[in-house]
C-alpha cells in the first residue's frame, strides 16, 4: 500500500459474511510503528443499513501494521476530548487494504474506553449469538477471541498505542483532514 497523507480513503465494515456495516469517509494520515493512521473530522458521517450517525467531535482511526494475523484482528478509533468514548476498538478480520479503502469484517467483539478511562468488553451476547447462527469457523472464534484479550488488556495497561500514542495524530486531523 502506498497512500501519501492527505488521500480520501474510505473505511468499509461488512458483518460475517458479506452483510453490510459501517461505512465513512476518512483521510490517510500517515503511518507510524503502530500501524495506518486515518483522520476522521467532526462531523463526519457514517452509516450502516438503517442508521446514519454523525461524529460529534474528530477521532483518529488506526489499522494494525503488517505482522501475525492473531495480533492484527482490530481496528481502534481515538476521539478527540468530549467525544462519548475516548477509545473504542472493533475486533475484526484483519483489515487489508484495496486500494484506498481499508475493508475488515466486524466480528461484534469491542473493547471501549469510557470518558471516566473504565474499560470494558461490549457485545459478547452478540458475539456468541452470531458465532452460531452464522458459522463462525473456529479459527475466526479463536483469532477474535485471542485479539480481544490483547487489546483489552493493552488498554486497561495503557500500553502502546494507547497510551497516548493517538494526540499527535489527532493534532492533525484538522490539518490534514480539514476537520
Amino acid at each position: 500500500m502506498s497512500l501519501s497523507p492527505g488521500t480520501a480513503v474510505r473505511v468499509v465494515m461488512s458483518k460475517w459474511v458479506d452483510r453490510p456495516h459501517w461505512e465513512f469517509e476518512a483521510t490517510f494520515l500517515g503511518t507510524d510503528e503502530h500501524g495506518d493512521w486515518l483522520g476522521i473530522p467532526q462531523s463526519t458521517v457514517m452509516t450502516r443499513p438503517g442508521v446514519t450517525y454523525v461524529a460529534p467531535t474528530a477521532q483518529v482511526g488506526l489499522a494494525p501494521p503488517p505482522g501475525p494475523a492473531s495480533a492484527r484482528g482490530w481496528l481502534a478509533t481515538f476521539h478527540d476530548t468530549g467525544g462519548p468514548v475516548r477509545v473504542y476498538v472493533d475486533i475484526t478480520t484483519p483489515p487489508r487494504w484495496d486500494g484506498a479503502v481499508l475493508r475488515a469484517v466486524d466480528l461484534d467483539l469491542d473493547v471501549v474506553c469510557g470518558p471516566t478511562g473504565r474499560v470494558w468488553v461490549d457485545d459478547e451476547d452478540e458475539f456468541a449469538d452470531h458465532r452460531v447462527r452464522f458459522g463462525y469457523p473456529d479459527e475466526v472464534v479463536e483469532a477474535a477471541l485471542a485479539s480481544c484479550r490483547q487489546v483489552e488488556a493493552a488498554v486497561s495497561g495503557g500500553r502502546t498505542p494507547y497510551d497516548g500514542a493517538a494526540a499527535a495524530w489527532l493534532a492533525r486531523v484538522g490539518e490534514i483532514a480539514g476537520g
